[in-house]
């Protein structure tokens, strides 16, 4: 019977945890509400409420699509408070960042990413919205 040595086995666990994986992420972007999601914060950490506003949809869906988008290691979390933030974390795989480039590039021919863009912009202006009184303003991040 043959042992594995413990040294060996780790390493090999490291590196097997460090790929990142393609599946998921494929999985991630083939939903439009996380698309959308994923265009909201591009280029800026947003809260979770402006999420529910823009989009109009409910709070417990739109934190449902956003576990979905973190597990797929491409969007980061941080609370401030009571509000939840939100921004783009992008992954160290070469070809992850390949697939997200050429994703994030069609966002800006999209007709509905673009109204949800200006939809975020007004509201940004404006946070006398009952739902976003008091919420922190989105933040551009820098590259």
């Amino acid at each position: 019977m043959e042992h594995i040595c413990q040294g060996v086995y780790n390493i090999a666990m490291a590196r097997r945890s460090k790929r990142f994986d393609l599946v998921r992420l494929f999985a991630a972007l083939a939903d439009p509400t996380r698309l959308r999601l994923l265009s909201l914060m591009a280029g800026r950490e947003v809260c979770v409420c402006y999420f529910v506003e823009i989009l109009k949809q409910g709070q417990p869906k739109i934190s449902r699509h956003l576990a979905y988008l973190r597990k797929a290691g491409i969007v980061g979390a941080r609370r401030d408070g009571k509000w939840m933030h939100y921004s783009i974390r992008r992954p160290e795989d070469a070809a992850a960042n390949s697939i997200l480039d050429a994703v994030f590039a069609t966002f800006a021919e999209n007709r509905e990413m673009r109204a949800d863009l200006s939809r975020l912009d007004r509201a940004c202006c404006q946070p006398q919205l009952v739902t976003l009184q008091g919420a922190p303003l989105p933040v551009a991040l820098q590259p």
